[in-house]
C-alpha cells in the first residue's frame, strides 16, 4: 500500500447515541452505501524529544491494520471548523516503528527530515479505535467513506475516550461530502470537531484540556500577488465557518459572554461576506444561507443584548450610583432574565437546523470554483479576477454607503444612527477580510480611527437599548418604585455620557474623513 494524497476530511465529535445511529442509518436521497466492515486500529505515533512534528503540525504513525503495519505521514494536520485537508503518504512497514525510506512522496520525505534534523525518533502516545467503516456513493463517480471511531487516546499515565465520525471524500465534488453529512441520520447534533487525533494525543501528553473556549475570528491571509477573488472568498468563508462553530460550542460549554458575542460577530461576518460577494453565489443560495444567519444572530443576540445590560450597562452606572439607589433586584431581574435566555438558547443551539448551516456554509466554502472558461461580465470572470481589484471595488463600495450618512452626522435620527453604525460595521468587516492585501502601515492608520468611530456607535447603540429594561421590569412583574427609579438611574446615567460620547463622535468622524484610502492607490 503506498501513495500520495491531499485528504479532505470532516471530523464530528458523537455522543453514544448518534454513533450507534450512523452504523446503520440508511443512505439519504442520492447515495448508495455498501456492507459496513468494523476492525480495531492500534496507531502509534512518534516525534522527536523536543516535539518537532507537532510544532510543525505535521504527523508519524504506525498503525496495525489485520496483520499489516501501515506507516503514514501528514503535514498540515490542524483542524478548522471540522474541516481537515493535510498531505498524506501511506507504505506499509516491517514492525510498529517507522522506517522513513518508505516515504514514496519526495516532497513528504525530505520535509520530514528536514524537521527532524537527525534527532531520535520515539512513541509518545497511541490510540486504540474499533472503527466501522461505510461506503458511500452518488452518481456519477462520488465515493465517501465514513469512519465512525470509538476507543481512547493513551499516554503512558492518561487515557481520553474518544467518539468520532469522519467523512473522507475519496473521489467526486468536495459538496457531496458536506451533503451527505448533513442528510445522514446521526449528524444533527454533532459538535464541529477542533482538534485531530494527533492533537488530541499532544494535548493529553501535556495535560492540556482540548476544551470549548470563545474563539476570535482567525486572521485571513491573502496575497496581492496570487489570489483572485474565488480564493479569498473561500479564506473568508473558512474563517467564518470556523468561528461560528468554535463559538457555538463554546456558547453551550461556558456560561462566558465572550462565546455568544463571538458567534454573533461570525454570523455578522458572515452574512457581509455573502453581500459582498452575491454576484458570485448560485441563484437563491445567498437568500438561503443569509436567512439561515440571519436567524440564528437573532436568537444569539437576545442573549448577547441581554449580557451587554448586565456587564456593561448597569455595572458602569452601579459604580457612580448613590446610596439611595439600589440596584440589587435590578440586577437579580436582568440576570434571571439572562440565564433563561441562555437556557433556550442552548436548546436551539443543538438544533439539527444549526448543523443544516454549518454544513452548508462549508459546503460553499469548499466548492466554490471557477469555470474553466469564464466570458467576461459573468460571475466566473468576476470570480477569476484579482482579489486587490475586486477588494478595492468592494472597500469603496461600504465607504460610499457610511460617507452618506456621515454628511449629515448631526442631522441623523436615531434610526439613521443605527444604519450608520451598521455601515460602519460592514466596512469593518470588508477591511478586516482584505487588509493582508494591504501594506500594513497604510492600512492601520485608517482602522484604527475607523475602531474608534464604530466603538462610539456601538456605545450609543447600547444606550438605546438601555431603555428595554424598563419594558423587561414590566415583563417581569417588577414595576416597583425602587426597582423603576434604579432602572430610571441606570438610563439617565447612559443618557448624559451618551451626550459627551456623541460629541466625541464628530471629532472621530472628521478624522476618518480625512484618514487616507489605502485601496484608492
Amino acid at each position: 500500500m503506498t501513495g500520495t494524497k491531499r485528504e479532505i476530511e470532516l471530523k464530528l465529535e458523537l455522543a453514544p447515541d448518534a454513533l450507534k445511529r450512523l452504523k446503520t442509518a440508511p443512505a439519504p436521497a442520492g447515495f448508495s452505501v455498501e456492507r459496513a466492515r468494523t476492525q480495531v486500529l492500534r496507531s502509534i505515533y512518534f516525534d522527536t524529544p523536543a516535539q518537532a512534528l507537532r510544532r510543525a503540525k505535521w504527523s508519524l504513525r504506525v498503525r496495525k491494520v489485520g496483520a499489516d503495519w501501515i506507516q503514514t505521514v501528514k503535514a498540515g494536520t490542524g483542524v478548522r471548523g471540522g474541516l481537515s485537508t493535510p498531505k498524506e503518504s501511506e507504505a506499509q512497514v516491517d514492525a510498529p516503528v517507522p522506517d522513513l525510506t518508505r516515504i514514496h512522496d519526495a516532497e513528504l520525505r525530505s520535509g520530514l527530515w528536514e524537521l527532524l534534523e537527525g534527532a531520535p525518533l520515539a512513541a509518545v502516545f497511541e490510540t486504540e479505535m474499533r472503527r466501522t467503516t461505510r461506503i458511500f456513493r452518488a452518481e456519477p463517480d462520488t465515493v465517501i467513506e465514513l469512519a465512525l471511531d470509538a476507543g481512547d487516546v493513551r499516554t503512558l499515565e492518561k487515557i481520553q475516550p474518544l467518539q468520532e465520525a469522519e467523512f473522507e471524500l475519496v473521489e467526486g465534488p468536495v459538496e457531496d461530502l458536506f451533503r451527505l453529512a448533513r442528510d445522514l441520520k446521526g449528524t444533527a447534533t454533532a459538535r464541529f470537531s477542533a482538534a485531530s487525533k494527533a492533537q488530541r494525543g499532544y494535548a493529553l501528553l501535556a495535560g492540556e484540556d482540548i476544551a470549548a473556549t470563545p474563539r476570535l475570528a482567525r486572521a485571513v491571509k491573502l496575497s496581492p500577488g496570487t489570489d483572485t477573488a474565488s480564493s479569498a472568498f473561500q479564506a473568508i468563508l473558512r474563517s467564518c465557518l470556523d468561528q461560528i462553530a468554535a463559538n457555538r460550542d463554546a456558547t453551550l460549554a461556558l456560561d462566558a459572554p465572550e462565546g455568544p458575542h463571538q458567534m454573533r460577530v461570525g454570523l455578522r461576518r458572515l452574512r457581509s461576506a455573502l453581500k459582498i460577494h452575491a454576484k458570485h453565489l448560485p441563484d437563491g443560495s445567498l437568500e438561503a444561507l443569509d436567512g439561515e444567519a440571519r436567524a440564528l444572530a437573532a436568537r444569539v443576540g437576545t442573549l448577547r443584548d441581554l449580557d451587554v445590560l448586565a456587564d456593561e450597562i448597569i455595572a458602569s452606572a452601579g459604580a457612580g450610583a448613590p446610596p439611595a439607589i439600589g440596584l440589587d433586584r435590578l440586577r437579580a431581574t436582568v440576570q434571571a432574565a439572562r440565564e433563561g435566555a441562555r437556557a433556550t438558547l442552548r436548546n436551539e443551539l443543538v438544533d439539527p437546523s444549526v448543523n443544516a448551516l454549518l454544513f452548508n456554509l462549508a459546503a460553499l466554502a469548499e466548492g466554490l470554483r471557477i469555470p474553466s472558461e469564464p466570458q467576461d461580465g459573468d460571475a466566473g470572470a468576476a470570480l477569476a479576477a484579482p482579489a486587490t481589484a475586486f477588494a478595492a471595488r468592494a472597500l469603496e463600495k461600504r465607504w460610499k454607503a457610511v460617507a452618506r450618512l456621515g454628511a449629515r452626522l448631526d442631522d441623523l435620527s436615531l434610526e439613521e444612527r443605527h444604519d450608520m453604525r451598521k455601515a460602519l460595521k460592514k466596512l469593518r468587516y470588508a477591511l478586516e477580510f482584505y487588509k493582508s492585501l494591504y501594506k500594513r502601515k497604510t492600512v492601520k492608520p485608517f482602522l484604527s480611527t475607523l475602531k474608534k468611530l464604530q466603538d462610539v456607535f456601538g456605545y450609543l447603540n447600547d444606550v438605546v437599548m438601555a431603555h428595554r429594561l424598563a419594558d423587561l421590569l414590566r415583563d417581569r412583574g417588577e414595576v416597583d418604585g425602587d426597582t423603576m427609579l434604579a432602572a430610571g438611574f441606570v438610563i439617565g446615567w447612559h443618557e448624559r455620557r451618551a451626550e459627551i460620547e456623541w460629541d466625541r463622535a464628530r471629532a472621530l468622524w472628521d478624522d476618518t474623513r480625512h484618514a487616507a484610502k489605502f485601496w484608492r492607490d
